[in-house]
């Protein structure tokens, strides 16, 4: 997937850099570079891009507005010179900072998790539409479709995803939570601290017991109350 950058940064030597660190990857592209907000913030009402280095001593109220709002929101990443980039006080919700001068060990690191962020937000809109989740299994990203899931387990820091339609379990390195918030509420309920199920696979709640369609798992206390009920309401 290949990645369209701009840059904002009043110092020419910066931009430079920037465009020949961006040159080095193959999956990105700068698009365009600027020394000031106002000018990157009119080209961006036409050209969409995934990812924008700003030096916040470029940024002001303005700029960081309009970016805000943008409906293709891309990943921003700040350039600064500041020691203490926590004690920055830009509201661009930036996905990471680069330190100045940059290295290139350091831009590296971050373009690598910036494009792992841009690739989980872009595969959770398109499964938004597809009713599916999209997860990493074996070095690739895996389509899982919601109706096939019977029930999700977490084993140490692995997901077990229990489909119908394979026997063998996919495996995805995540947290539970994180699965959960990708999942419909009103179909997958959490039913202990290891376990989520697919509301239209319960057969029946019983001694603490949820019975799907192919196994049976616990059912924790916090949980005993106030599952059969959401259940009621769910069907």
């Amino acid at each position: 997937m290949l990645l369209k950058c701009i840059a904002i940064d009043k110092e020419p030597l910066a931009l430079q850099i920037l465009k020949e660190y961006v040159c080095r990857f193959a999956s990105l592209q700068m698009v365009q570079v600027f020394d000031n907000a106002i000018t990157g913030a009119k080209f961006l009402e036409g050209n969409p891009v995934d990812l924008i280095f700003i030096d916040v001593n470029v940024t002001d109220t303005s700029s960081i507005n309009f970016i805000k709002s943008l409906q293709h929101k891309p990943v921003v990443i700040f350039t600064t010179a500041h020691q203490n980039p926590d004690l920055i006080g830009f509201d661009l919700e930036a996905f990471d900072y680069l330190l100045k001068p940059i290295e290139f060990k350091q831009f590296g690191k971050v373009i690598e998790e910036a494009r792992a962020y841009h690739e989980y937000k872009t595969s959770l809109n398109k499964a938004n539409e597809e009713q599916c989740v999209y997860v990493y299994s074996e070095y690739r990203m895996i389509k899982i479709n919601l109706p096939d899931i019977e029930y999700i387990e977490t084993q140490h820091d692995y997901i077990k995803f229990h489909l119908l339609s394979h026997p063998k379990p996919t495996l995805t390195f995540t947290s539970l939570k994180t699965v959960l918030e990708q999942l419909p509420e009103t179909h997958f309920k959490r039913i202990h601290h290891n376990y989520i199920v697919a509301v239209n696979h319960i057969r029946c709640i019983q001694n603490r017991k949820v019975r799907l369609t192919n196994t049976e798992l616990p059912l924790s206390d916090i949980y005993s109350i106030i599952l059969p009920e959401w259940r009621k309401n769910s069907l």
